[in-house]
């Protein structure tokens, strides 16, 4: 991969306070894009901008609720009358709700896994799209969830929501195909050490999991080296 390869390049990065979306920035940013980083803990997105400082790299601040009404929307705004466009989004935002029975899941936190893994996706999208279309070949990736293309016991509320999820993202890279050059990912993470993965399996070895920057190198690499839209695949384990 060249050096500095995303030069010049501006990427948004939902849920870049932790996990896999502040690994994904900090290696975005170590390639040169501007990221802008969003979600709801200041103090923990300003620690990730200073680490993207510290090491030469270029971010914006931009905090926001997924879950608030006007919160998408004013955070396009912003990001509009700054920039004439978006180079890419990569949408790693996500809600996983307690693990439960159907029969048993609790109605405040399915909403809100509605809202904040369906609905904002939605509206990501739609406030986004002028700025994409308007890029070179702006690139979209979302971060989905293997129980949303197979159901598995106990994680309905969630699955649900991450189906409904790569629905969205397929059905809209289809939409943009042939009138655009934005091309849209689906990515797999798999089993990675986040505090979501903790929350799901709280018995197990975090050690025993690959850490997030595996999967934040894999994005960059599509952001470099592009894709067919509509790609689909799993990170899988390094070597």
């Amino acid at each position: 991969m060249a050096d500095k390869a995303l030069e010049g390049r501006t990427v948004l990065v939902t849920g870049s306070s932790k996990g896999i979306g502040a690994a994904t920035a900090k290696a975005l940013a170590a390639q040169g894009a501007h990221v802008i980083l969003t979600g709801r803990d200041v103090r923990a997105l300003e620690a990730v901008e200073d680490a993207i400082h510290e090491a030469g790299g270029a971010s914006t601040i931009a905090p926001v609720d997924l879950t608030e009404t006007d919160g998408i929307a004013r955070l396009a705004s912003a990001i509009a009358g700054r920039w004439d466009t978006l180079d890419g989004l990569v949408i790693a935002a996500a809600y996983l709700p307690t693990l439960t029975p159907v029969t048993q899941i609790d109605a405040k936190q399915f909403g809100q896994a509605i809202t904040t893994n369906i609905l904002a996706t939605q509206a990501l999208l739609a406030a986004f799209d002028p700025l994409l279309k308007r890029a070179d070949a702006a690139k979209v990736i979302g971060l989905t969830s293997s129980v949303g293309e197979t159901p598995r016991a106990y994680w309905s509320a969630y699955a649900s929501t991450k189906a409904a999820f790569d629905n969205l993202l397929e059905s809209y890279a289809q939409e943009v195909e042939k009138v655009s050059k934005v091309c849209v990912a689906i990515l797999d993470p798999g089993a990675t050490r986040t505090s979501m993965r903790a929350k799901a399996y709280p018995g197990e070895d975090p050690k025993t999991v690959k850490e997030p920057d595996v999967v934040a190198d894999r994005i960059v690499e599509l952001m470099v080296n592009g894709f067919d839209s509509a790609h689909r695949e799993r990170v899988s384990e390094p070597d």
